[in-house]
Parts: structure tokens; sequence; C-alpha cells
């Protein structure tokens, strides 16, 4: 009797010749114009990226404890786009040997996953471990490490224990010290599997659209105020757990850490003018500057044009103090330097122009601190997610901001990038985004003198999209949710991707695109 890796790495080696076969006919190998006039190099890093809310499903099985999107999605089930939740989602818990087996198909040797901390923790708290979670993420490790993939491990993906929750979660400042003691339980579980760390995925999302709004759970709606606290909290509780690693742990684990943000790139609508150009690096300062120039700018501590800007109106507004908190000296030493490699997350981009007030902004808000209009421009393509629209061009002007503000000494890994669709194997659209994305970090690298060591997909296979549920689709694999198998099969993107990593450069004409629908994307 054959075992459950080896059917299931079988069927995935005969579901991408199928494809091929499929697409033999619309694809041209050639030498010449189809192919990239730059190349990667051999040690860059390509991976691919997944969450554990997103794909392990097993919510309460094993002794985990809950997360507030288990508790706010199971109160409120019509919160999401079509009324689901991560309950089950890929069911990786049970199927992670399958996902190993994908990763490999690639051609990757990197994965980044992300621990979920009620399941290491049930209590948030590092009095009581769960040994079943422990089991878990060490077969994880194991099963990667043996098929020759780094795992890359985030500590923090938006899943916080509902008992931390509870306390008020990144508006506590208690939250550093429980951040710290799960970051040093993971350590010492882990570190000698894990060698590349990250602490935080995403702060200025979560923050922005979890504390601030009502777009991300735990939905607190505290605009002007909540966002701040936890941007605030956040990057000490990172400084903590890096500077943890760095004394306790990198001396024998010899280890990376770091972290990762998220940002758009901001493009002034009107090229020809000033204030759109001032509104697009406020936009900048304001949704990237206040996460990376505490850590990575030679001084520290928030851009002084924030810190001027958000006191400012905030005495305007009659509060005895700035809502945005002040670092101690102390602090600022703290976090300022304290990562290895700087995270970026990047999906899309948009248009700019200056603004003193929108219909659907608060008083106070992010969004009017900020005075910035943003508007999608309607002629880039949105194929999935409303939000997300297809401009090639402001990757590479994101990570030449990015290079300009904080230099070069400091290598920028790309954690996540990608596109969401409908569904369907055939995916054109993820195809034609992969390439010309990916050419853009070519230039960025090569013309510009951008230093990227690494890019992963987002994601392995489709999962749960936060608000969106599973109605858009971001994955390279297929996933069956009617299925109690939750079957995975490869999209022709995952082809594509495969031959990006085994040549180290784009070939535009691998999978030929047809012209009449997707020649724009």
């Amino acid at each position: 009797m054959q075992s459950p890796s080896r059917v299931a790495h079988k069927a995935v080696i005969l579901a991408c010749f199928s494809l091929l076969c499929l697409t033999k006919g619309v694809n041209t190998f050639v030498n010449g114009n189809g192919l990239s006039n730059y190349t990667f190099p051999d040690d860059f890093m390509f991976g691919v990226a997944t969450a554990a809310y997103q794909i392990e499903g097993a919510w309460n099985e094993d002794g985990k404890g809950e997360s507030m999107w288990d508790t706010y999605l199971h109160k409120h089930p019509h919160y999401t786009a079509d009324q689901s939740n991560g309950d089950v989602a890929a069911d990786s818990y049970h199927k992670y040997k399958q996902d190993i087996i994908m990763v490999q198909s690639l051609g990757v040797k990197y994965y980044r996953v992300s621990l979920s901390w009620p399941r290491l923790l049930p209590h948030g708290t590092d009095n009581y471990i769960n040994k079943a979670g422990v089991k878990y993420y060490r077969k994880l490790f194991e099963g990667l490490l043996k098929a020759k993939i780094t795992p890359v491990v985030t500590l923090f993906h938006w899943d916080l224990p509902i008992t931390l929750m509870d306390l008020g979660g990144w508006t506590n400042p208690k939250m550093v010290d429980y951040f710290e003691d799960y970051a040093k339980v993971a350590f010492m579980l882990f570190g000698d599997l894990v060698k590349i760390w990250t602490t935080m995925n995403e702060l200025h999302q979560h923050c922005l659209n979890g504390y601030g709004s009502n777009y991300f759970v735990p939905v607190l709606e505290s605009h002007g105020i909540g966002e701040y606290l936890c941007a605030h909290y956040m990057l000490l509780g990172h400084a903590r757990a890096y500077h943890l690693y760095d004394k306790e742990f990198r001396p024998k684990q010899k280890g990376k850490i770091g972290i990762t943000l998220d940002a758009f790139w901001a493009e002034p609508k009107d090229s020809n003018k000033k204030e759109d150009h001032e509104a697009a690096e406020r936009y900048l300062q304001m949704h990237l500057g206040l996460y990376a120039h505490p850590i990575y700018s030679t001084e520290g501590d928030y851009p002084p044009m924030i810190r001027e800007r958000i006191d400012n109106m905030s005495q305007h507004q009659g509060y005895p103090r700035s809502r945005l908190p002040n670092f101690t000296p102390e602090e600022v030493e703290m976090v300022r330097g304290s990562s290895d490699f700087f995270g970026l997350n990047h999906y899309t981009s948009y248009l700019m122009s200056p603004s003193t007030m929108e219909p659907t902004w608060k008083v106070p808000s992010t969004d009017h601190d900020t005075g910035v209009k943003i508007e999608q421009n309607p002629n880039w393509p949105i194929p999935g997610a409303e939000w997300l629209s297809v401009y090639p061009p402001g990757f590479r002007k994101l990570l030449n901001w990015i290079t300009k503000s904080y230099g070069t000494k400091i290598p920028i890994i790309v954690t996540e990038n990608g596109v969401s669709d409908f569904g369907g194997l055939t995916d054109f659209v993820r195809v034609s985004y992969y390439n010309k994305y990916l050419y853009q970090l070519l230039l960025a690298m090569h013309e510009d003198g951008c230093n990227v060591a690494g890019y992963f997909a987002w994601t392995l296979m489709d999962d749960f999209e936060w608000t969106d549920g599973y109605k858009v689709k971001f994955g390279l694999f297929h996933v069956d949710f009617e299925s109690p198998d939750k079957t995975r099969t490869p999209k022709l993107s995952a082809l594509n991707y495969h031959e990006i990593v085994r040549t180290r450069r784009v070939n535009f004409n691998f999978i030929k695109i047809p012209s009449y629908k997707y020649n724009d994307l």
C-alpha cells in the first residue's frame, strides 16, 4: 500500500503534466525577445508564502485555543463576503505533507509560514504550552528541511489569542511583554530548525484596518487613536523580540530575524502638479514610513514630518496630548536597527492628490491626518478583489523609494506579492502579473541598484482571504473547498513560476497569454 504522501506526490505530478499538455499549443519556448534581459542571482531567495489562519483549519482541535478571528467570525457570520471562516480552510493542519510536496514541485527553496499563537499558547500566555501544537510545527519544519526547503517563520500573522484581545489587544502596553514571552517560547522550541524569522506581518494593515476601522478583525473602529496605539506597541514588541533573539538565541542558533511591512505605491495623480507629488510622499510616510522609519532610518523614531503633523492636529482638535504616542530615548534606540532585512509585502498602486476632507473620512483618523485622496486609475485592470489593480511599474518605484529612504545596507526581501482572480486553472492573469512584476523587480535590482535578496509569491494555494472569504483566489494551486479532501491542483501560474525559478529569468513566451484579453495586465 502506498503512503498518502506518495499518492499525493503522484497526483501533483500527473496534474502538472496534464496542464502542460493542455497548454502546449499556446506555449512558445524562445531564445530572444521573450526572455528578460536580466537574470536573478543564483543565491536569490525564491519562495512562496502562506499564513496559519488562512490555511490550517483545525480551529479547535488538539488543544488549540481560540484566536480573535475564530471568536469574531463565529459571532458575526455575515462579516465576510461569503459568510465563511477559517474553521477548516485548506485543512493544512492535516494535509501539510501535501503542501510540502507542492512547494517542492515549484522548485523554490523557501516556504514562509506563520505560527498560530493560540495553537502553541492556548491561553495566550506562556504558563501553558500545547504539546500537540508543538508536535505539529516540528513535523512541518522537519518535513520542509528533509525536502531541502528552508522554513521562514512569522510569529504573528494577525491571529491573536482571544484571551489577549479581551485585554485590549495591541492597544494594551502589556502586549509587549506577552509577545516577548511568546517569541521566547517559539525560539526555544523551533530555533534549532528555523533560521529565518519575521516577528510580525503587515503592522500597517493590521493596525489601520483592525484597530482604526472595521475592515479587519478586531473591528475596533477606534479611528485616529487605536491604530497609533497598535502601531506603537507592535513596534516595541517587535524590537523586544528582536533583541531577545539577538542576545540569547542568535549566538547558538545562527539565524536571522526581521519584520514584514506592507505598502501600496503612491503615484501622483497628475505628474505635473507639485502638490500631487507632495501628497504621494505624505501618503508613503504615513502608511509606510510610520512603521519603517523607527527601524530602518539612521536617526530612528517616527518620521519628523508625521510627528509634527499629528502633534499639531491633535492639539488643534483639543486633545491634551498627541494621538501618536512618543517613544522614550531608550525606546528609540531599542527599535532603531532592529531588523536584519526589510520584509516587504506589495500588491498594488493608487493615485494620490491632496484633500482636506472626503465624505468617507472620520475625524480624527489616519485618512484625515494624511490629507490625501486615493483613487484607482481606471486604466489599470482589476482582475479580482476590488482593491487590487495591476500597475507593474509601481513595484519598481516602491523599491526605489525604500532604497532612497533607507539605503542599501539592509537587504529587501519581498515577503508577499501576488494577484487575485475569481478562480480557474488557466489563470493567465496571474501568469501575466508575475511575469511583469518580477521583470520590474529585475529592473530595480540591475538598473537602479536596489538590494533585493528574495521574493515570495502570495500564495501557495487558494485560501481564506480575510473579509473576502473564499470569493477571491490568490493561489498558485487551486483548492477545491467543496471536497472533503480539499484537493489541490496546480494552475498555469504554478508552471510559470516554476520556470522562472528554474531559469532565474522571466520568459514572457513560456505560456502564451491570449492578447485579446490579457495584453494590458
